[in-house]
């Protein structure tokens, strides 16, 4: 099994990578559809046009790049033999937090979905920096391998 995924490393490496950016791009994207989403009377014919769009976001092109991402990121520290490695741990815990930032973001969508406006517009530009930030890291403990 092992020899089989060390000859599929560059495939594995490469659809990690393709997923992971399909996957930033709606972290990026999600946040600023509810600053607009917010700006929408609650039962509007608007809302529920941002409200669809959102879901679409989430179900078509988050949901399954986070999954593809986690199983491809696996295989791939499985191949390397990277579990005992420290830059893994900390690459690791920032896609476990990204992750959870990834379900907040779902949580939310649902409490506009209600019409529950929990934050500005101001806060929602705020947290689209965190996937940037994170992301910024990721590349950094994975390129470098500090530790």
């Amino acid at each position: 099994m092992l020899q089989v995924l060390s000859m599929l490393y560059l495939w594995l490496k490469a659809g990690h990578v393709i997923f992971v950016i399909f996957w930033m791009a709606g972290l990026f994207m999600l946040p600023r559809l509810f600053v607009y989403h917010q700006e929408t009377p609650v039962n509007s014919p608007e809302n529920a046009v941002w409200t669809d769009r959102e879901r679409k976001l989430m179900k078509i092109i988050m949901a399954p790049s986070v999954a593809v991402v986690w199983i491809l990121g696996l295989a791939m520290a499985v191949t390397g033999g990277w579990f005992t490695q420290g830059w893994l741990h900390a690459k690791l815990l920032l896609v476990v937090v990204l992750t959870g930032y990834h379900i907040w973001l779902a949580r939310y969508h649902r409490a506009l979905a209600r019409g529950e406006r929990g934050l500005s517009g101001k806060q929602l530009r705020l947290l689209n920096e965190v996937p940037g930030i994170l992301g910024v890291l990721i590349v950094i403990l994975v390129i470098l391998k500090p530790f």
